[in-house]
């Protein structure tokens, strides 16, 4: 398998978890959230390296202690106003270091219980492939539509409707052509961006488990779960 280098998206503010301090550093189980995804894929044997991409002005990053890593941990202060444009700033910054086929496995600073186990579904899965995927999980609950005012508008199936998660892993030069366009039009996720080229990235069973920290309440989910890896 081609080699594969993570990305971290941590250059955002994370508004709706409030806070006196960007959602990437709030605490989860005494230690900042962002460290418990970069210790995610630091850990991961097949990584070779991470970078985290931070906002320019960031200063939590540098006042703590990541030595821990060593090596395979590279900030990068090159964060945009939007993720997409996050996300590319970070991929022209690595660039490198990478050779056009490797992998680029891009994942959320705020989905702390990723673990090897779904790692490796994904690299597995993806190994031969020539675009790449992204873990995701098919969706169980009823979906309404909503009118402008709050009432329903109607029920959506939910047949072969999946809800993206990440890491989603593509090819680097694949990738980079993807998010500048994306960067332009504020794409949500990397597959989004791919799935603008033409191309239909490969969805790879996640789990519930690699929950997103969006809303205050989240944190106490993450910790439990933390604590029973």
């Amino acid at each position: 398998m081609n080699p594969i280098f993570a990305l971290i998206a941590a250059a955002g503010q994370g508004l709706r978890m409030g806070g006196e301090m960007p959602k990437q550093y709030q605490l989860v189980n005494g230690e900042p959230l962002l460290r418990h995804a970069i210790r995610a894929l630091c850990s991961y044997e097949r990584v070779q390296c991470v970078f985290v991409v931070l906002a320019p002005q960031d200063e939590c990053f540098s006042s703590l202690d990541w030595s821990d890593f060593g090596g395979r941990l590279q900030p990068l202060y090159c964060g945009g106003t939007s993720r997409a444009q996050s996300v590319f700033n970070g991929l022209v910054a690595m660039g490198d270091a990478l050779q056009a086929d490797d992998w680029v496995m891009v994942h959320d600073a705020a989905r702390p219980c990723v673990n090897a186990q779904m790692l490796d579904r994904l690299c597995e899965t993806l190994s031969e492939d020539p675009v790449g995927g992204l873990l995701a999980v098919p969706l169980a609950d009823t979906l309404k539509l909503s009118t402008k005012t709050h009432h329903v508008e109607k029920t959506v199936s939910r047949e072969r409707l999946w809800q993206a998660q990440t890491p989603q892993m593509f090819r680097y030069r694949l990738l980079w052509e993807a998010m500048r366009q994306g960067a332009k039009t504020q794409m949500t996720d990397e597959s989004s961006a791919i799935e603008a080229l033409g191309f239909s990235p490969r969805l790879i069973q996640g789990s519930i488990r690699n929950l997103k920290v969006t809303w205050p309440e989240d944190v106490l989910m993450a910790e439990m779960l933390l604590k029973q890896v």
